[in-house]
Parts: structure tokens; C-alpha cells; sequence
């Protein structure tokens, strides 16, 4: 199995926005020496928690940071975007390290209303058009002519370079059949919901039709996970991210805890109820016991690899993780 990295630029307390980016490239250069199979920087608008507003400029940093790794979007999101400067970031990432870069996009806003509205300069967001746009991307990184009019005369520069892996995000299942399609590879965010059914990969890999961008399906599946050297330590580093995705769904937006102050926050039974029951997006434990539950979750669905988000309060601890998972896995 693949292990590959989604890096959210979490902005831990007591550290800074430019911190949290300059831990993502800390992480990429680790997952670079542990064999990693790629790193992709998600994209968030609106909130204080999350650094990682262009996942494209910073994989462009993350690329010149590393050697072998790929690097990527998990993903930009296209809702926000006119295709042809997609195509051309795309392109010019490609061209400067080709066969290292993954173009993968979502229709998710990645924000709040504020934060679309701002982004469309106040006009309502198109959202019935979003497949078609990632048509005429495609088509614009392919050196085609798209067959959307508004785009029909323009060139994407630069031209003729190694295309970049094209995937397509999803976490309810819905998107599935339009990856197959269009031949590019599925994401599935299994720590959003925990809606993974083999269902939805077969319905992936039956409609999967090859194209220029990937010859063969190809699956992965992102997963929250806290490991440590002990279960008790998963536990105890686990708990800021716990609370706070509580607290969230109540519409309560704070600032994650350390590990500390979560261990000392009053959680009522139901709490500790609804957190139990999280654990099947959060995956926490020793380095073993993940490892064996990933290896027992990519024999029940087949996939080809499987996507590591991971935020500790301390960035030791948060690469410590992905030390211990390459060490059971790679």
C-alpha cells in the first residue's frame, strides 16, 4: 500500500500562520527521506485555523523543497477558478518539476459565505457548472481546444509539458462515476463522514475510461489519524482535535487546545458517546494498530493507497506520526 500526506497548514496555539507553512515544508521534506508517495496542501478560506488559502503556491514551494515526493492540491477548488488559469498554474508547476505534480481539484467552496462572496467579487457562485469547468481544464492542460466558446481561442501556456496527475475530490460518493469518466484517478476523504463503501469504488472503477492524464484507475482514501509510541499518548495528543470537531458541529468555532487544556475540559457522557463514535473518521492508537486497521480497510475496499491527515498540537509529535506509519507500512 501507498502512503501519501494531506497537509491542512493547521495553525496550532502559540504558533503563527507563516509557522503553520513553514511546518508543511518540514513535513514535506520528511515524507520526501521516508519514501511518502505524495503530499498534497488542502485549500481553506475564511477562518483562522487553517493557513493553506493557495495550496498551488505552496506546492510550488513545496516541490523546490524536495526531490522524489509528488506534490499537489487536495485540493483547489474549482468553483473559484476560471479554467485557463488553472490550466496555466497547472502547467507551469509541471513544467519546472514534470512527472511531480497532481492537479486535484473538489467542488467543495473550502469556506464560509463570506469567503465565496469575496471570492466571486460579490456575484453569486456558479455552481451548476462545475464538471464542464473541469472539461475545459482538462482540455486547456492538454494542449486541446476546449470545446466551451470562451475558452475556444485561448492557449494555456506553457505548452507541451509532462501532464500532471488529475484527480477528483469526494467524500459522499457523488463524484465517483464523473472521475471514472474523465480518466482521472478518486479521492475519497474518508475523514469527512465515513461514508467509504466498496460500492462507490466500483462504481469508479467500472465507469473508469484511460485518457491522457492516468492509463488506469487509480483510488486513495484520506484518513484523520493520532498515533504515538503508545495508545495512551494517541489518546492524550487525539484530544484537542476531538473537542474542537465537537464544539464546530455545535456551530462553536474556537481555537484547538493544546493537549493539555483538552484533558482538562469537562466532557459530559454524551460527549464522550459522540466522540467514540468519531472514531470511525479518526483513526487513534499505537503505530500497530493503525497500521493494521489501514492494511484491514484496503483489503475490504481496494484501494490503491491511503492518504495520512494528521494534526498533534506539537509539530514533533506530528511528524513522529508519520515516522511510526512509514516504519509499519514502507
Amino acid at each position: 500500500m501507498k502512503l501519501s500526506i494531506l497537509d491542512q497548514a493547521p495553525i496550532t496555539k502559540g504558533n503563527t500562520d507563516a509557522d503553520a507553512l513553514k511546518k508543511a515544508a518540514e513535513l514535506a521534506i520528511l515524507g520526501d527521506e521516508l519514501g511518502y508517495h505524495r503530499m498534497w496542501m488542502a485549500e481553506h478560506h475564511g477562518g483562522r485555523h487553517y493557513a493553506s488559502s493557495a495550496p498551488e503556491v505552496t506546492t510550488a514551494h513545496l516541490a523546490a523543497k524536495t526531490e522524489r515526493i509528488r506534490v499537489g492540491t487536495g485540493g483547489v477548488m474549482l468553483m473559484h477558478y476560471s479554467p485557463l488559469k488553472l490550466a496555466e498554474v497547472f502547467k507551469t508547476l509541471s513544467a519546472l518539476s514534470p512527472g511531480r505534480i497532481d492537479f486535484g481539484i473538489g467542488r467543495a467552496p473550502g469556506g464560509d459565505n463570506n469567503a465565496i462572496y469575496a471570492l466571486s467579487q460579490g456575484r453569486p457562485p456558479m455552481l451548476d457548472n462545475l464538471y464542464e469547468k473541469f472539461d475545459t481544464t482538462l482540455q486547456l492542460i492538454n494542449d486541446e481546444v476546449p470545446e466551451d466558446g470562451w475558452y475556444s481561442n485561448a492557449i494555456a501556456t506553457p505548452s507541451q509539458v509532462v501532464l500532471p496527475e488529475a484527480w477528483l475530490l469526494g467524500s459522499t460518493g457523488n463524484s465517483a462515476v464523473q472521475a471514472g469518466k474523465r480518466g482521472v484517478g478518486y479521492s475519497f476523504a474518508q475523514f469527512f463522514n465515513g461514508e467509504l463503501s466498496k460500492e462507490i469504488l466500483d462504481a469508479y472503477r467500472s465507469n473508469f475510461q484511460p485518457s491522457a492524464f492516468m492509463e488506469k484507475p487509480q483510488i486513495n482514501v484520506s484518513y484523520m489519524v493520532t498515533t504515538a509510541e503508545t495508545k495512551e499518548e494517541a489518546e492524550f495528543e487525539a484530544r484537542p482535535q476531538e473537542i474542537w470537531r465537537l464544539l464546530f458541529r455545535r456551530g462553536q468555532i474556537t481555537s484547538v487546545m493544546t493537549p493539555e487544556e483538552a484533558h482538562e475540559y469537562p466532557l459530559t457522557e454524551m460527549e464522550r458517546m459522540l466522540i467514540q463514535e468519531n472514531r470511525k473518521i479518526h483513526l487513534v492508537g499505537d503505530a500497530k494498530e493503525i497500521a493494521a486497521k489501514l492494511q484491514e480497510e484496503q483489503e475490504r475496499y481496494g484501494f490503491d493507497e491511503a492518504v495520512i491527515c494528521s494534526i498533534p498540537h506539537s509539530q514533533e509529535k506530528r511528524l513522529n506520526v508519520y515516522r511510526l506509519l512509514a516504519r509499519e507500512l514502507l
